[in-house]
């Protein structure tokens, strides 16, 4: 198969789909792999590498992805893209189609065959692809906060450690999957406050096992979400429904009734966001205020540490990449629930 890995165009989008170990891999394999010129500068992956892998390095986007069967790539398509997919494609990729209806008219009528990284799910629940971004933006969550807590920042000048005779900072994480148990460690690791926040009760139960009762676990009642943001000087936001749009569990009246200056870290905003008050942003702009409380709502967060995120991913992707090529999707469950779109049925279940 023919496989295309193209440069990301989204703003600040620094990774990139494939490395070159996985494309060696891929050639090994008899697969043709091509790569849009200049595709892992973002990640310090130079076209040499490719080339040394079997790649072929093409100059433009538009002989990309004329040339490929399978595109793999890290986000969703732009507008301006949607003219170069077509019916005889595979697009492999993280799509978010729930917040993007833009996107999924777009895919339905090109008639290409679309797998969402996102929503390949394994039989016990999990998402094998969309964990190792997890796992890297509910690290980046507390460094973030901790950036704009700082009063150069716009915050309220709160060190999350406190210091002697001081309390430390409160960090309130709202859903308890790898978004949240990532920040939950990263926020107990700098010695804050930290509470996590959950509808089921086993995560709960896991949260109060896991560190030792250093963390103050609370179900998801609006009421319990309202008290404890109003002391929290940073939120994160990690609540995930997978290929749905996350509930907007954060009211406008909780964010008002914030401190000025606190912060709200909505992982979740790829999939819609979870306040009220979210809207989507970018690395150039990434946050703005309501009443007074920080939003940053950037919707690719792992792009901040590009190169370990473009090799965590790449190499989560590669077996799965490989089965597309060998013709495999329907003989595995777990990429048969990745298929969002196909040849313009929408096979994804939004409500």
């Amino acid at each position: 198969m023919i496989i295309g890995v193209p440069k990301e165009r989204k703003v600040h989008e620094y990774r990139v789909a494939l490395t070159p170990q996985s494309v060696r891999v891929l050639v090994q394999r008899g697969n043709k792999v091509i790569v849009e010129k200049n595709a892992g500068v973002g990640s310090k992956i130079g076209d040499e590498e490719f080339r040394r892998a079997g790649a072929k390095i093409v100059e433009s986007e538009e002989e990309l992805f004329k040339s490929s069967e399978l595109v793999v790539k890290v986000k969703e398509l732009l507008p301006e893209e949607f003219p170069l997919i077509r019916k005889d494609q595979v697009l492999f990729s993280y799509l978010h189609l729930a917040a993007n209806r833009e996107l999924l008219e777009a895919l339905k009528k090109s008639g290409v065959f679309a797998i969402a990284f996102e929503t390949v799910e394994l039989p016990d629940g999990s998402l094998p692809l969309l964990s190792p971004m997890s796992r890297i933006a509910g690290r980046l969550s507390i460094q973030i906060g901790i950036h704009f807590l700082e009063k150069t920042g716009g915050g309220k000048g709160v060190l999350m450690s406190g210091a002697p005779g001081v309390k430390p900072g409160k960090v309130a994480v709202i859903g308890g999957g790898t978004v949240g148990y990532n920040a939950v460690l990263s926020a107990l690791g700098l010695g804050a406050e930290v509470v996590l926040i959950d509808i089921n009760p086993r995560k709960l139960e896991f949260f109060h096992e896991e560190f030792g009762g250093k963390v103050k676990t609370l179900p998801s009642y609006p009421d319990l979400i309202k008290k404890e943001l109003k002391d929290s000087d940073l939120v994160v936001g990690a609540v995930l429904v997978t290929g749905d749009k996350a509930p907007r569990v954060i009211t406008n009246e909780m964010i008002s009734e914030m401190e000025s200056g606190s912060v709200l870290v909505d992982v979740a905003i790829d999939q819609g966001g979870c306040s009220e008050t979210s809207r989507p942003t970018n690395l150039d702009y990434p946050t703005f205020d309501v009443d007074g409380v920080i939003h940053y709502c950037v919707t690719n967060i792992p792009s901040l540490v590009s190169r370990t995120a473009s090799y965590s991913l790449s190499n989560n992707i590669l077996p799965y990449v490989l089965k597309i090529a060998d013709g495999k999707v329907e003989e595995d469950e777990a990429l048969k629930k990745g298929i969002n779109v196909d040849r313009g049925r929408l096979l994804l279940r939004l409500d």
